[in-house]
């Protein structure tokens, strides 16, 4: 009790003491700060505890970088052997914002001293990965997956899903690694997160192209979505006050897509008939019954994606002959065109149409194709340019082909995707191998 109350007037102490050498009276201070007199004068006394919120408006006030007087803030966290969650909280949160790691490990320390306030780090990792804070987010996750008693329950669920979320950047392997940590958990998340969790899962696969493995996840949330549906349909027709559904996105596109991604991984291993089976699934989705505004415009996305993909299809399995009616479609579409293109030159190297006019139409948009912060983009744009060095090499145009095989290793090596440096190294050898025989 003691130690606890000489801790707080060295922080107060510390206050004071910046206040006299500022020439700052209490009120000048208050109104500085923001902070309530009578308050302001509690606290100083002792007789209040402070908020790191206040504590941080007086730092600004005396011009003190971020996290001033942080390591005697902690016990202000702490009252009589009792945790206060209002104050704690806030204070990892703004720990972590701004790098204060020894100041986390003292106060998890203490808190791990008593293992029912797993829940207040698990608090705090979700605050930090609502407000975007992925990163700072991912120790909180690990601390309550480490010390959560019950592997079972939502809480522990829940921190493999979001350190799976936290985890996710551009390196192809540690994707890989953070998808095989979470995905026997899946099942155990609240149906809501449930969607999400398969939502994202069928993601990561689709750029890591394993394309089985999105079969699978797509199964699976068309199945979760329709039961999810279903079980809402209940609800409302029940007349019963009802919780909304938290979700990322509305419900229908959950649904939608476990359509749409299916045929997509079909599509990517060349079953290009039945995956055009699938179309019809997502093609008119206005019998959804829950549609607001929001859900109405995903229908209509879907539509389009609807038209999108069957001329795709078709394309693929040569009917060369819509080249023209899709050019059109895109034209109208054209936040199509990324896609479009890509099927486009998959279409060009597999059935030997010329595409020149194309390629110089859009070259400006070709050359902007992707965005070296979306994985989806860069992984469709490594696999244009993957079909670009067939194209270049069925023309002959060998010195082409390589310039587009450095730029796929180029991709490959931004992806940290192994399975991709491994056909640009087919490629490669293809390519030598046309240079072997010209030189003969």
């Amino acid at each position: 009790m003691g130690l606890q109350v000489t801790v707080q007037r060295s922080l107060r102490s510390e206050i004071e003491r910046h206040q006299k050498q500022n020439g700052y009276t209490l009120s000048k201070l208050s109104e500085l700060s923001g902070i309530n007199h009578g308050h302001l004068s509690d606290i100083l006394r002792g007789n209040r505890p402070m908020t790191i919120g206040q504590l941080d408006a007086l730092t600004k006030v005396f011009g003190k970088p971020p996290g001033w007087l942080y390591e005697l803030y902690t016990e202000e966290c702490f009252a009589r052997e009792r945790v206060s969650r209002p104050r704690v909280i806030p204070y990892l949160i703004r720990c972590a914002e701004i790098g204060l790691h020894d100041c986390i490990q003292l106060t998890v320390s203490k808190l791990l001293d008593d293992r029912k306030n797993v829940g207040i780090l698990f608090s705090v990792a979700e605050q930090l990965f609502e407000n975007g804070k992925y990163k700072e987010s991912v120790p909180f996750y690990k601390l309550v997956i480490e010390n959560e008693k019950d592997s079972h329950t939502d809480r522990f669920a829940i921190s493999q899903y979001r350190l799976f979320r936290a985890l996710q950047g551009t390196d192809a392997e540690e994707n890989w690694k953070a998808l095989i940590r979470f995905e026997p958990y899946r099942n155990r998340l609240p149906e809501s997160y449930q969607l999400d969790g398969l939502f994202h899962l069928k993601k990561v696969c689709f750029m890591l192209q394993k394309w089985k493995e999105v079969e699978k996840y797509a199964d699976e949330l068309r199945s979760l979505a329709m039961r999810v549906y279903q079980d809402e349909l209940r609800k409302r027709k029940s007349g019963k006050p009802c919780e909304p559904l938290k979700t990322e996105r509305h419900l229908v596109v959950y649904y939608g897509q476990g359509f749409l991604v299916k045929g997509v991984a079909l599509q990517m291993q060349g079953l290009y008939a039945e995956a055009k089976k699938y179309v019809q699934g997502y093609a008119d989705l206005g019998w959804f019954e829950l549609l607001d505004d929001v859900g109405r415009r995903e229908v209509e996305r879907f539509k389009i994606w609807a038209k999108a993909n069957l001329y795709t299809y078709d394309l693929l399995m040569g009917q060369t002959y819509i080249l023209a009616d899709y050019l059109d479609f895109l034209e109208k579409h054209p936040e199509e065109l990324r896609a479009g293109l890509l099927t486009i030159m998959e279409a060009a190297s597999k059935y030997d149409i010329d595409i020149e006019q194309i390629l110089e139409k859009y070259s400006t948009e070709i050359e902007h194709f992707y965005d070296y912060n979306d994985q989806v983009n860069m992984v469709r744009y490594y696999n244009f340019r993957y079909n670009k060095v067939i194209y270049e090499l069925k023309k002959g145009r060998i010195t082409n082909a390589l310039d587009e095989i450095l730029r796929c290793l180029d991709l490959a090596d931004r992806l940290k995707s192994q399975e991709a440096f491994k056909r640009c190294t087919a490629l490669f050898l293809a390519c030598a191998s046309e240079l072997q025989a010209m030189k003969h």
